[in-house]
């Protein structure tokens, strides 16, 4: 496949050559174009020895083979990485004031972007404008992963890592969303594609709060119980619903930053106490309600001041645990009118019932709107694995199921809200109450 790699001037640049080198071990192509900017960062000789194919930054340059349409003709994909907060305004305004730009506008092959740049400057309103644009006209453009920046900053803004670029690429090649040169526009979809992406704005103006995680109860300064829930399926119910126009908080307890979504509020949290009170916080403003965090049933009676030690005569001190707080169940006792509240179950089947059984009890206990009811086990439920749901309501009967990716999962839980909506907006309508709009 013949690639343009165009790189403009942020530091992440320096990774860069270590995807160029992925690339090229791939068999494709790679033609490297960096703005004169990025040339600070990454010397053209360095570009040119990985590449094998030369180096230009100007128009003016290869003016007789008038590159910047030759080159943008010829691509079967463009990759801009690092894209920084100029290259992403120059590239919604449509400007062409070097090769990189000029070839942008040529070319109708997808393009790839990978953002990379301060916080500040990612969560601008004209930055979000720009992506939203070039998204619009079927740009693919990455979220930035979330962590360490230039100096001591840390947050949504790092170039994501060159084999988690690769991995973007495998996935548009699988995909089929790579089009030959006889397309009419970059990175378009198929109509399926469109449509989606077109109603995928049925959360615009409502406010989600979303706890996902494990909590931990500490027995010492040391240690604590806790769970394997690595928080990934509640990270992809929070980064659906911010695609999908929703304004989200995630309340966050013990995930790693790296997996945290952009895009979305993150209230960080440890014990089931903290997690209580960050969601009662959050949910007077709330119009829904996610509980898809994996909460401590029970926590030490008393926690040691000082690390418990080992006694020679091998005698383990005794723990007595106390029960906590149904933050499930209190949630749906404090609801206000019209509030929407989704349970997460993690469930295993045992000589008294099924999964299936032990969720529709559990349902019919909580009385949450939605109940998502999963098996969990070694290889199911918890981690980067795939889920399966069966989504019930308050009543235990079955509303739809859904199996996959947490991503996967996530849609088929935002579809049953939205349905859900609709269904009391129409209700409420038939009863003389307008089209209940105003009390989303």
């Amino acid at each position: 496949m013949r690639i343009l790699l165009g790189v403009s001037g942020g530091i992440a640049a320096y990774k860069v050559p270590v995807l160029l080198r992925s690339l090229r071990e791939d068999g494709h192509a790679v033609r490297v174009i960096p703005t004169r900017a990025a040339l600070q960062f990454v010397g053209a000789p360095t570009w040119e020895a990985l590449s094998a194919e030369p180096v230009t930054t100007s128009v003016f340059d290869g003016a007789d083979t008038v590159d910047h349409v030759r080159l943008g003709r010829a691509a079967e994909l463009v990759i801009v990485a690092p894209a920084t907060a100029d290259l992403l305004a120059r590239a919604a305004a449509g400007i062409a004031d070097d090769l990189l730009t000029a070839t942008l506008l040529t070319v109708t092959c997808p393009v790839l972007m990978a953002p990379a740049m301060h916080t500040e400057m990612w969560q601008h309103p004209a930055t979000r404008a720009n992506v939203a644009l070039l998204r619009e006209r079927g740009v693919h453009v990455l979220d930035p992963a979330v962590g360490r920046l230039t100096g001591a900053d840390t947050g949504p803004g790092r170039m994501p890592e060159p084999e988690d670029l690769m991995r973007a690429v495998t996935t548009l090649l699988a995909e089929g969303t790579l089009r030959d040169d006889s397309a009419d526009g970059p990175g378009q979809h198929d109509s399926a594609t469109q449509q989606n992406s077109e109603t995928e704005q049925d959360l615009t103006g409502l406010r989600v709060t979303i706890s996902a995680g494990g909590t931990r109860e500490y027995l010492d300064p040391v240690r604590f119980l806790g769970n394997r829930s690595s928080g990934r399926q509640g990270i992809a119910l929070a980064r659906a619903a911010a695609r999908r126009g929703a304004d989200v908080e995630l309340v966050a307890a013990n995930i790693d930053a790296s997996l945290l979504p952009d895009g979305v509020h993150v209230s960080a949290v440890e014990t089931t106490a903290e997690l209580a009170e960050a969601m009662h916080r959050s949910a007077p403003d709330a119009h829904v309600l996610v509980m898809a965090a994996a909460v401590a049933d029970f926590r030490p009676a008393t926690a040691n001041a000082t690390k418990t030690k080992k006694t020679d005569d091998g005698v383990v001190p005794p723990l007595e645990l106390v029960q906590n707080p149904d933050i499930l169940a209190s949630l749906v006792q404090d609801r206000r009118p019209g509030q929407v509240v989704v349970g997460f179950a993690a469930e295993t089947g045992d000589a008294h019932g099924s999964v299936l059984e032990h969720g529709r009890a559990k349902a019919l206990r909580k009385g949450a709107d939605l109940l998502a009811v999963n098996a969990v086990g070694t290889d199911q439920g918890f981690g980067d694995v795939p889920n399966a749901v069966h989504l019930l309501d308050a009543d235990g009967t079955e509303v739809v199921q859904g199996s996959g990716s947490k991503d996967d999962v996530a849609a088929v839980v935002w579809d049953a809200v939205v349905n859900l909506l609709r269904d009391r907006d129409r209700d409420r309508a038939g009863a003389g109450g307008g089209d209940g709009s105003a009390q989303r």
